[in-house]
């Protein structure tokens, strides 16, 4: 199907010629949100798992035991030949910079990859890191970092718990900008207290930002969350599939049409999920988008 809106699949055909895959690694990373044993504190949506890779699973394996492991899948699974390092759990800017060298060089050499992507928080993101970040870079060697926002509004980010405001977002930023590191913005639609106008108010902002790649969450809650003991008190309600679908289509029009859409949806593994209803798979929901837009004759970046 022809999608109304830039997929990350099709970018990166058009980049490499052919299928290119994550490898999602934890380094061993905590957050300065949490406790050090990564078991405390944190965004209420955020649960003891973090943001590792759900093919990881909760068993503790080694970075060289993770890489070897992802990739022998994926070569059988999907015969793939291009690989992007993805430092993925937690936060993988979090630590001495020595440190952080010494990890990011071990996990390149194990294979030859073509990308370094780092997920960080933007309050974790200063000069020392961003230099060390682009010292990477090379013409033909890309780096990204992911950031994660969620929301540009201040209220909602002391709501959640974020332990961050929007200066820090929009400084991080700034940082990444000046070194020609690219750039990825996570967001989160259906947060506490957020309506409608809220969440495109945070696209717009994200978007005068010009970042290359963004990422949409729908609202969900992990079981070991903070969030979930406020829905077990009825203080929470969720946006369904339908309503995050109009939510999804909303904001893509207002994005800038280079930018590139890298999630819809968020990936819980369904024994740690307890968001209440049936919510569509990924699949799906990027499907009913196109629709959607298609039939209000509308694409990605047509407000803008």
């Amino acid at each position: 199907m022809e999608f109304p809106y830039r997929t990350y699949s099709s970018y990166l055909r058009e980049k490499y010629g052919t299928a290119a895959y994550r490898v999602g690694v934890d380094g061993g990373f905590s957050c300065p949100n949490r406790h050090a044993d990564r078991m405390g504190g944190g965004c209420t949506y955020c649960d003891p798992f973090g943001s590792r890779s759900t093919y990881l699973g909760e068993t503790e394996i080694d970075l060289e035991g993770q890489i070897h492991k992802s990739i022998a899948a994926m070569k059988k699974r999907y015969r793939a030949e291009i690989f992007m390092l993805y430092f993925q759990a937690y936060t993988s800017t979090d630590g001495p910079v020595d440190e952080l060298k010494a990890l990011y060089d071990r996990g390149l050499g194990l294979y030859d990859f073509s990308e370094l992507i780092v997920s960080t928080r933007p309050d974790c993101l200063d000069e020392e890191r961003a230099d060390l970040l682009a010292s990477y870079s090379r013409a033909d060697f890309e780096v990204w970092v992911e950031l994660g926002l969620q929301s540009i509004h201040g209220e909602t980010l002391d709501r959640i718990n974020r332990g961050h405001g929007p200066d820090e977002f929009y400084r991080a930023m700034e940082l990444l900008e000046e070194r020609g590191i690219k750039r990825t913005v996570h967001l989160i639609f259906g947060l506490p207290g957020e309506d409608r106008a809220m969440m495109m108010e945070t696209v717009e902002a994200v978007n005068k930002l010009k970042p290359e790649g963004i990422k949409i969450h729908n609202l969900h809650i992990p079981s070991r969350s903070p969030m979930y003991r406020e829905y077990e008190r009825g203080e929470l309600t969720f946006p369904g599939s339908e309503r995050h679908i109009s939510y999804l289509a909303d904001a893509l029009e207002i994005i800038d049409k280079e930018t590139i859409i890298m999630r819809l949806t968020t990936d819980t593994p369904s024994p740690r999920n307890s968001t209440p209803g049936n919510f569509l798979n990924k699949t799906e929901i990027s499907r009913r988008v196109a629709e959607l837009l298609l039939s209000r004759g509308s694409y990605q970046g047509k407000k803008t």
